[in-house]
């Protein structure tokens, strides 16, 4: 060969090894993570997990994934999604409840005065609760989410609630299951709230989903059955109640779990205190700019006791500004 065809070559050569390995970066587990001690801590514990003839093997049966929805999956600041759902509800509904502008909670609720909301306490937000998911069937309160989301935005970021889910978080669960896992969602959020739009933002299916419940009933109108929601609480999917949750609608004990807050420590301990290997991650809200920055004194996702339990217990904390490159889905920033 001549000097100049081998140039020629080696240039090729280069060219496609420069090709080759850019495209092997961009299609990685993870993209989107930063290298480091989580993003390492994951995929060598998938690796262990995953491989036959390891001491940590688990058979694809027992591979159970669950995550906390919000402010594990999606931004659940200044308040949860759900109630800025049940608010906008509240103010949708008005003309027919001439009687809400002078009734609290829903007099705060038309007046915008968030501290007079708050300050109802647990019985004016289960009256708003109550008043907007209530009185009507699954399939009707399915379609107002769907519309909500659809129309609504966030205060902070004008972008839909349901683009507002974590680019890192989808990734991970995708990498899970690519690699035999079977993803949950274990949520305090409402189910049925849940159900209408996580299957599109996250691939998890409606019946992977466990969350809080209000009361159902069956009811066949003019010979086409329906089921009602009605206004009473059945199951609060929150704090211990999520183990609970995990052993009525799933029947297996988690290997891997993630959450962010102390409602979700129960959930991280059923998980983790138990024989044979087990991950728990929790995501810690350090990013002001890209998102919000909070832990111990929140008023929403109060990280504490699950804070200081994760040094003990050897839980991985995924810093947010640290560990990720971007929060949101491209586009979304």
């Amino acid at each position: 060969m001549t000097r100049r065809s081998i140039f020629f070559v080696t240039a090729l050569l280069l060219l496609f090894s420069a090709v080759t390995s850019r495209s092997y970066a961009q299609t990685g587990p993870l993209p989107s993570w930063n290298d480091g001690t989580a993003k390492t801590a994951i995929t060598a514990f998938v690796g262990r997990t995953t491989t036959q003839g390891s001491p940590d093997f688990v058979a694809p049966a027992e591979r159970i994934a669950v995550f906390d929805n919000d402010g594990t999956l999606w931004t659940e600041q200044p308040i949860y999604f759900q109630f800025a759902f049940a608010i906008d509800r509240v103010k949708a509904m008005a003309a027919e409840h001439p009687e809400w502008t002078d009734t609290e909670p829903f007099q705060s609720v038309l007046a915008g005065d968030t501290k007079g909301v708050l300050g109802s306490g647990e019985k004016g937000l289960g009256e708003i609760m109550a008043a907007t998911h209530a009185g009507m069937t699954t399939d009707a309160f399915a379609t107002t989410v769907r519309e909500w989301m659809a129309t609504a935005r966030h205060p902070k970021f004008g972008r839909p609630y349901n683009e507002l889910i974590y680019q890192p978080m989808v990734e991970l669960l995708a990498y899970l299951r690519a690699n035999g896992f079977k993803t949950f969602i274990v949520s305090g959020g409402g189910v049925e709230f849940m159900r209408p739009w996580v299957e599109q933002a996250y691939g998890i299916p409606p019946e992977q989903v466990v969350g809080s419940s209000g009361v159902v009933t069956y009811e066949l109108t003019d010979d086409k059955p329906v089921l009602k929601k009605e206004a009473k609480i059945e199951f609060i999917d929150d704090g211990p109640g999520k183990p609970v949750g995990i052993n009525r609608f799933i029947g297996r004990r988690p290997v891997f779990a993630a959450g962010n807050s102390d409602g979700d420590l129960q959930m991280l301990q059923w998980t983790t205190l138990n024989d044979g290997p087990r991950f728990a991650l929790i995501v810690h809200h350090t990013d002001a700019e890209r998102e919000f920055a909070y832990d111990r004194e929140s008023h929403i996702g109060k990280l504490d006791k699950a804070l200081d339990e994760a040094g003990t217990r050897g839980w991985m904390v995924v810093d947010m500004k640290a560990d990720w490159k971007t929060v949101y889905p491209p586009g979304n920033q």
